[in-house]
């Protein structure tokens, strides 16, 4: 199912296909001015990555795949551990270190939803490694008709 980003146009698609189907790290279906949606695709015994995002609340929802999230409130301190799998989601407070790791045999499909926006429109990446160039060379930035927070301290990465 291919899923295109519109922008904050009106929408909708089947976020179960689309999630399960999806084999990219990162596919950016959907952002508006408030909030973002986006597919990921996790590798067996890979992870999302220990990351924080200061002003940025996640949501997650899995689809397909097992997988265990970390979470704390500093890189060295994740005192919140849960095994999930299948229709699990997950809540990150914006500022919370995090980590989603795939511990089962297939990839971990899930979606996420970022309020504000948190990536570049309709952006796809392949890999967690092109996700980090992204943002490091500063490809991946929200686009400008989203809502931004005054900046404050960039996101965080272990």
């Amino acid at each position: 199912m291919e899923v295109t980003d519109n922008g904050p146009e009106p929408n909708a698609f089947d976020i179960e296909s689309a999630t399960t189907e999806n084999d990219e790290y990162r596919t950016v279906a959907w952002t508006g001015k408030y909030l973002q949606v986006t597919l990921m695709s996790i590798p067996v015994g890979e992870s999302i990555g220990l990351e924080a995002h200061p002003e940025t609340d996640q949501f997650l929802r899995l689809d397909a795949g097992r997988g265990r999230v970390k979470m704390g409130p500093s890189k060295d301190e994740l005192t919140f551990r849960q095994d999930v799998w299948d229709g699990w989601s997950i809540q990150v407070p914006a500022g919370t270190w995090h980590d989603v790791e795939n511990t089962g045999d297939e990839p971990l499909r899930l979606y996420a939803i970022y309020a504000p926006v948190h990536h570049a429109h309709g952006i796809v990446q392949e890999t967690g490694e092109d996700a980090e160039r992204d943002e490091e060379t500063g490809v991946d930035e929200p686009p400008s008709w989203s809502v931004q927070p005054p900046k404050s301290d960039p996101d965080q990465h272990a």
